[in-house]
């Protein structure tokens, strides 16, 4: 039996913005003293460049920020319910009961968004709500397919929207795919 989807990537594509971003400057706000994790991923950011440390690494110390909190998920919700009003529009005329998101987000900031909107499925990177650190590889590029077969073998993927050539392992896989740039969303497969 073949399974058809359709894959949206989160961030810039149906979001408008980083999520990850977003929600760390909304932290901010509840608890002042996180700013100074900056400082750590500023350094983080150079042992990357100088290829000591890798892009996990990075988002690691990025994300430590969480420890800072005794009950994310409440914070989660909270940041939703201020920035549910960012999922663009074009996502919220064409949303499917076939949809999966797949993304890079951490899982357990996507989640609450991602029943709201009624997805079928979420594929996100699997970090730890409370220390930041990774679980599991990091969602993109390839990751992103090999998690999607993983979890459905036998699957047709009918459309991908994404907001960047990252995802070319994702619109090789599919029978049309799209590129979305803030309002504008071009086809370039199929």
């Amino acid at each position: 039996m073949i399974i058809i989807f359709y894959i949206y990537d989160f961030d810039k594509t149906i979001y408008d913005g980083d999520s990850s971003l977003d929600f760390y400057l909304f932290c901010i706000k509840i608890k002042k003293s996180i700013i100074f994790n900056i400082i750590k991923v500023f350094f983080a950011y150079i042992l990357y460049f100088f290829k000591i440390k890798n892009k996990t690494y990075v988002k690691e110390v990025f994300f430590s920020f969480v420890k800072h909190f005794e009950d994310i998920d409440k914070v989660v919700n909270d940041f939703w319910n201020e920035n549910r009003k960012k999922i663009k529009q074009f996502y919220l005329e064409k949303k499917h009961d076939k949809d999966i998101i797949i993304s890079a987000s951490p899982y357990f900031l996507l989640k609450p968004i991602s029943l709201d909107l009624k997805v079928k499925d979420l594929i996100a990177s699997d970090v730890s709500k409370k220390t930041g650190k990774f679980k599991s590889q990091n969602c993109k590029g390839i990751k992103k397919v090999e998690y999607l077969k993983e979890k459905y073998k036998n699957i047709e993927v009918l459309e991908v929207y994404t907001d960047s050539y990252s995802d070319q392992p994702l619109i090789d896989i599919a029978r049309k795919a799209y590129i979305v740039d803030k309002d504008k969303i071009t086809k370039i497969k199929g």
